[in-house]
């Protein structure tokens, strides 16, 4: 896609990024959890996708030394486009730039796009979590990131 800024997040974004993940997940985020992120999580980092609105957007919790990724999530009119990708290399240039060692998330397993792009840009599998998702019990895959150092 053309013309797209990604950006860090603020408060504002917040109805646009709820926009997205309710056409995204299962079982949203709030809006208020939206909020809370931006004016109550101080380890919380967001970044937006937008055009002329917010067409995608993508989380991380810096916990310790390692990045965990809330979400990450494209509108559906515009999925396929590579903006997942550009929010997942600007994410993990973030991790980088906080000094974060790793970086990690859960997806459904059933997600084979989104474990192509992770697989795409160097996340390992590195096991499962049985029955994680609460709307259909299905299990979660675990995908790491090395961002320097040892291995995991």
């Amino acid at each position: 896609m053309t013309n797209v800024c990604i950006r860090k997040m603020t408060v504002v974004d917040a109805p646009g990024v709820h926009a997205v993940e309710l056409e995204s997940f299962a079982t949203p985020w709030t809006l208020e959890a939206f909020v809370a992120e931006m004016t109550q999580n101080p380890n919380a980092y967001y970044l937006v996708a937008e055009t002329e609105e917010i067409i995608g957007f993508a989380g991380l919790w810096h916990i310790a030394d390692e990045g965990h990724i809330t979400n990450v999530a494209v509108k559906q009119a515009a999925r396929g486009t590579g903006i997942g990708e550009a929010l997942l290399v600007a994410l993990i240039a973030e991790a980088k730039q906080l000094g974060l060692r790793a970086m990690t998330l859960e997806v459904r397993v059933s997600n084979s796009p989104a474990r192509t792009l992770y697989e795409k840009l160097g996340f390992l599998y590195a096991g499962t979590r049985k029955r994680y998702y609460q709307d259909n019990n299905e299990d979660a895959a675990i995908y790491w990131l090395e961002l320097e150092g040892d291995k995991l």
